[in-house]
């Protein structure tokens, strides 16, 4: 997975309301199960091709409080490698990692981690919200995913990748869909057989077929994408895993 387009400013962002049609939960592997056979009903076709090259998509789940925040900031525009070495390093530095202790730590112990500058503010906003009470990560899943989507963005640092990576995985929403991710762009490119990659907006509106579960064939497409370059022996693009 990866963020690949630039971030709109704040006032932009508060106009564009993300819309989500409410759907059951993906929270465990019966659940995606349940979500994969939905999307085959919706998109026969599609569903078939990814299930034939890809696989049944990995249901990749995590927890949803500061921690799981935590680990996608850092995994913005680095690959899946990357990120879980600077992850790892920062869970045995600051342990239990929580929203008071990463506030309370030294820059240079985040830069140890390896977490460059831009990453090691956006994790002291999200802490500082977050301890502060201004982002309360537990209720999320409570609200509407709209406004769920509107508390993360409020903080500096979490773009609409980021919140929409927190819904899919951590909230299990059913309709969160990263459409500026490079690997799902470069994804839906092969599976539709289209002439160019699609940019954010060209993959909303080709989402748009997928709802309520566009965050099922988002794994879908992360899950070809991957057999696909594989297959191929081509690089993968960051974070596609």
């Amino acid at each position: 997975m990866h963020e690949a387009a630039p971030r709109a400013s704040r006032t932009k962002r508060s106009r564009t309301r993300r819309v989500y049609h409410p759907g059951p939960p993906i929270v465990d592997e019966t659940a995606l199960a349940a979500g994969v056979e939905a999307l085959r009903l919706i998109d026969p076709e599609l569903a078939g091709r990814l299930l034939a090259v890809g696989g049944p998509p990995p249901l990749r789940r995590r927890e949803p409080g500061f921690a799981g925040l935590a680990a996608i900031i850092v995994s913005q525009q680095v690959s899946v490698a990357s990120a879980r070495a600077i992850f790892g390093r920062l869970e045995a530095r600051i342990a239990p990692l929580d929203a008071r202790r990463l506030a309370a730590a030294a820059d240079e112990d985040l830069r140890s981690c390896g977490l460059s500058t831009p990453k090691i503010r956006a994790l002291r906003a999200a802490a500082e919200a977050a301890a502060a009470g201004r982002l309360d990560l537990e209720s999320l899943s409570a609200l509407d995913a709209g406004d769920a989507h509107d508390a993360l963005v409020a903080v500096k640092g979490v773009g609409p990748w980021t919140a929409d990576i927190f819904l899919l995985f951590c909230l299990g929403h059913p309709d969160a869909f990263p459409a500026g991710d490079l690997a799902l762009q470069e994804a839906a490119k092969l599976a539709l057989a289209l002439e160019a990659r699609p940019d954010a907006a060209g993959l909303e509106r080709i989402a748009e077929r997928w709802r309520p579960w566009r965050g099922v064939a988002a794994r879908m497409l992360w899950a070809y994408y991957r057999a696909v370059k594989a297959r191929s022996g081509m690089a993968l693009a960051d974070g596609s895993g």
